[in-house]
C-alpha cells in the first residue's frame, strides 16, 4: 500500500481519468441529441436529401441527352423528307425548330 504524496497523486490521477471518461460520455450524448434535433428540423423543412438530389440530377442529364438525340433524328428525317422532294414538314407547336448549325 502506498502512502504519502504518491497515494494522493494516484487518487488524483484516478479522479481525473474518471472525469475525462464522464466528459466523453456527456459529449457523445450531446452530439446525439444535437444530431437528432438537426435531423428533425431539416425533415420539417422538406429539404431534399443529397442522394435524392443526385438521382434527380442524373435523370435530368439523361433526359437532356436523350432529347438531343431524338431532336437530331427528327432533323435528319426532315432533311431526308425534303431531299425526296416533299414539302417542308410543319413544325409541331410542342417542338421548337432546332437551331441550324
Amino acid at each position: 500500500m502506498t502512502t504519502g504524496p504518491n497515494r494522493i497523486l494516484d487518487e488524483f490521477a484516478k479522479l481525473m481519468t474518471d472525469a475525462a471518461g464522464a466528459a466523453q460520455g456527456v459529449r457523445r450524448e450531446v452530439e446525439t441529441a444535437f444530431r437528432a434535433q438537426a435531423e428533425k428540423m431539416l425533415n420539417s423543412m422538406d429539404i431534399v436529401q443529397r442522394e435524392e438530389f443526385e438521382a434527380a440530377k442524373d435523370m435530368a442529364a439523361k433526359a437532356r441527352a436523350e432529347n438531343a438525340t431524338l431532336s437530331a433524328r427528327i432533323d435528319a428525317l426532315e432533311a431526308r423528307l425534303q431531299a425526296m422532294g416533299g414539302a417542308a414538314a410543319p413544325v409541331s407547336p410542342t417542338r421548337k425548330a432546332a437551331p441550324k448549325k
